[in-house]
């Protein structure tokens, strides 16, 4: 199974943006990694990125440092170091946020508590990324579609 969703496609070959499931790992695991970082980083660095584990309290802290060391070399820059949300809204399967709500309906969707409740962590994690209003939410509609909501 691919680690990258549909959305994604216009770009996973090259891996030139930073993928979901990188999103989701720096999250978990408390790191900044701007995109110019990314982009220089070598393909073989981001496929790694993208398939290291980073579920368990060991592999979080693995990331971590595995990101840390690698934007170090590769940058000369330090990582900057987020906050860890240990209860993040993308595992709270009962409560849609605000911020997917909106963003659904000003597209004229609406996402009903059962079906939040049918989507992974990751794919809830995604849609509160894509409703943000900080970030550019072309993919928001596609991503709905591909975890089929509409």
């Amino acid at each position: 199974m691919s680690p990258f969703f549909q959305f994604e496609s216009d770009f996973v070959d090259s891996l030139r943006c930073i993928p979901m499931i990188v999103r989701f790992k720096l999250d978990t695991c408390g790191v900044k990694l701007k995109l110019h970082q990314w982009n220089k980083l070598t393909e073989s660095d981001r496929q790694t990125a993208v398939e290291l584990p980073c579920t368990t309290a060991e592999e979080i802290r693995n990331y971590h440092d595995f990101l840390h060391e690698l934007i170090k070399e590769r940058t000369g820059e330090t990582a900057a170091d987020l906050a860890i949300d240990h209860n993040p809204a993308w595992n709270d399967a009962s409560t849609v946020p605000e911020s997917v709500t909106a963003k659904a309906q000003e597209m004229g969707i609406t996402i009903t508590p059962a079906q939040w409740q049918s989507l992974t962590p990751i794919q809830r994690f995604v849609l509160i990324k894509l409703s943000r209003s900080s970030h550019e939410n072309a993919n928001f509609l596609p991503a709905v579609k591909e975890f089929q909501l509409v």
